[in-house]
């Protein structure tokens, strides 16, 4: 049970009034050590733990991908129900340390303002929080207030955090549901008003498909791979990377949606079956033609350094901070996105930015290979420079099929999300398959600073930097 001092209260009076809270902190766990879930993703590949792949069964009972669209996918080597690295069936899902079956509790008096705080202290799971039966309006993001939105449920990546006030008004029990993003398992509790109640507990959603988007391919759909010669994508190994051309005949009428940034580009990985034989110095199965959209195009990213922890380059990135999290576009009701967060206080600094750059999300799924701009943290790169006090735009493009929740230690950032000076401010941002997030970022505290992905195996397989805030006089 988590004590009280785990809660920072405001200096004055709270603006946001509740009768009661409780924290709730969404946890996974499993009996297998990490060093060996490690050491089976990094030699068996990303999918290890995936049960959930798609079946002949599967298939005539209506429940996977249409047999066209399934036989696209396969020839191009790629797996769209590998959506999580580390699954149920490994993991335990847990809240404040109890499992679905321990049924913990949290107590309310019919009527009043509950507030909920959950966090996110998972190593590799992406919840979906809902409670069935209420509204939950989200008051406050990484601890900082925000103006009150009402939803029916949200998403909370690694090191995230959403404070949400409830009001049941019925006596009875409620539960509060943490399912998995691959819905391969989920943490559950009570909100009741006595201890010993439950409510009925939903089943597993639906597992989610990858698609175009979340390939980094923007609004196309599965359509348009009709010409694709999938007999043209084999490895071009005197080239020294692997080539694949031809899909000239792709049709793509149904490409990016007007708006899109088509010169952003970056690697888009976790696409299984695609990594390549050993002695290919790329690492990947470079898909080029696709009537125009070459995805190892290295040119839309001049600063990844190529090699085999990049997979492929994405064509076309898009910002997704409009969007509901992988899996959540159907659901039927409102799901909390990132633009709907608005700060209630004006922003403390409305500065328009000293300059900007570019990050790129790289990776290797099927090497388990993770990065940004394609090096690793123990490449022993330089730091990322900042000047104290300096403002910089920055825009991480997700160039693979794998949402990354991106954190910079000792600093908050404001979203790029058309919000201007109430924009939200956030530690942490989730970038979402094939998305690209901006923000802006005032480098107020001297100091090396940690920058990486809070999907544990991700960071410690490379996908971490560290970020270095100079004072301004040291800048020459």
């Amino acid at each position: 049970m988590l004590r009280r001092s785990h809660v920072i209260d405001p200096e004055g009076e709270d603006p946001i009034r509740s009768d009661r809270e409780h924290v709730v902190v969404l946890s996974d766990h499993s009996q297998m050590h990490p060093h060996a879930i490690f050491r089976k993703l990094k030699q068996v590949g990303g999918g290890y733990f995936n049960y959930q792949r798609q079946t002949l069964t599967g298939l005539l009972a209506g429940k996977d991908q249409p047999l066209k669209e399934r036989l696209d996918w396969g020839k191009m080597r790629m797996d769209p129900t590998d959506v999580s690295d580390v699954t149920g069936s490994t993991y335990t899902y847990l809240v404040n340390g109890h499992g679905p079956q321990d049924n913990w509790t949290a107590l309310f008096r019919p009527g009043e303002r509950v507030r909920l705080r959950f966090v996110n202290a998972s190593a590799m799971t992406t919840f979906n929080v809902r409670i069935p039966g209420l509204k939950l309006t989200v008051v406050q993001a990484d601890g900082l207030n925000v103006r009150p939105v009402e939803v029916d449920e949200f998403q909370i990546a690694v090191a995230e955090t959403y404070d949400v006030i409830v009001t049941p008004t019925d006596d009875r029990a409620y539960t509060l549901v943490g399912e998995s993003v691959d819905r391969s398992g989920m943490a559950r509790a009570t909100l009741a008003p006595r201890e010993g109640m439950a409510a009925e507990v939903p089943a597993l959603r639906k597992r989610p498909l990858a698609n175009m988007k979340d390939m980094g391919m923007g609004d196309m759909d599965m359509g348009g791979m009709s010409g694709m010669d999938h007999a043209a994508m084999g490895h071009d190994m005197a080239a020294g990377g692997a080539a694949a051309g031809g899909m000239a005949g792709m049709d793509m009428g149904s490409g990016a949606s007007p708006g899109t940034d088509k010169t952003a580009g970056g690697a888009m990985a976790n696409m299984p079956g695609m990594a390549a034989p050993a002695g290919d110095a790329m690492g990947g199965m470079a898909m080029g033609g696709m009537g125009g959209m070459n995805m190892r195009d290295a040119s839309k990213a001049p600063q990844v350094k190529m090699g085999p922890g990049v997979q492929t380059i994405s064509p076309v990135p898009m910002d997704r901070t409009g969007e509901p999290g992988q899996g959540l576009e159907d659901v039927g009701h409102r799901v909390l996105v990132y633009r709907d967060l608005m700060a209630v206080e004006r922003n403390p600094d409305v500065r328009a930015p000293d300059r900007a750059m570019e990050i790129h999300l790289t990776g290797n799924m099927e090497r388990y290979m993770w990065s940004f701009d394609g090096v690793k943290l123990s490449d022993k790169r330089e730091p990322i420079p900042f000047i104290e006090n300096e403002r910089v735009r920055v825009t991480l493009v997700n160039d693979t099929m794998m949402s990354h929740p991106i954190h910079l230690h000792g600093h908050f950032f404001e979203l790029v999300t058309g919000h201007g000076e109430y924009s939200p401010r956030k530690h942490t941002v989730n970038v979402a398959p094939g998305g690209k997030v901006s923000f802006d970022v005032t480098a107020d505290a001297v100091g090396d600073w940690a920058f990486h992905c809070h999907m544990l195996y991700h960071m410690h397989a490379g996908m971490m930097r560290v970020v270095s805030v100079r004072p301004r006089g040291e800048a020459a």
